[in-house]
């Protein structure tokens, strides 16, 4: 029978997958399909769409994001505590990415994504145009999502190649 560290290092590792994939997985719905779709709509849909669909969406992204990166660091400090083989150093690449990208998330594209959130659904209620600053808001999120787009390429080819190194 496993013992306890076994089980903890299996759970971090489901948790860690399982988290993983709801952020990566948000994370392309947003760039592949939703940046797309939400250009599509008029101010009206806008007001309806965002403020409904956004925030939950937003919230899974955010914090599959937080379970993800704390999970993953407990896996590297118990896994890989040093830069000894080549999988180490490969395991270690990938989680840096990782924390880039978390670091994107929660201080980048959550702060502009709340204010936009908020700014679209204040116009909806109010008929007033959406402020000019909410343009800037939306360039700077998108290019921060479209940089943890790019990052996330090899941020999973370094942690799903760090166990065939030796």
């Amino acid at each position: 029978m496993p013992d306890a560290a076994a089980w903890v290092e299996v759970l971090l590792r489901w948790v860690h997958y399982l988290a993983g994939i709801t952020w990566i997985g948000l994370l392309y719905f947003f760039n592949l399909i939703n940046t797309g779709f939400l250009k599509s709509l008029d101010a009206g849909q806008k007001g309806v769409v965002i403020p409904r669909l956004m925030p939950n969406a937003l919230n899974w992204f955010r914090h599959g994001a937080t379970v993800t990166v704390l999970a993953g660091l407990a896996l590297i400090f118990m896994l890989h505590p040093s830069l000894s083989g080549t999988g180490d150093k490969a395991i270690w690449i990938g989680g840096i990415l990782g924390i880039i990208m978390f670091i994107n998330v929660h201080a980048i594209i959550w702060p502009c994504q709340k204010e936009i959130i908020r700014m679209t659904k204040e116009s909806a209620e109010t008929g007033k145009p959406t402020p000019p600053e909410m343009a800037a808001l939306a360039r700077k999120a998108l290019l921060a999502s479209r940089v943890n787009f790019m990052l996330s390429i090899p941020m999973l080819f370094f942690m799903a190649a760090a166990s065939h190194f030796k």
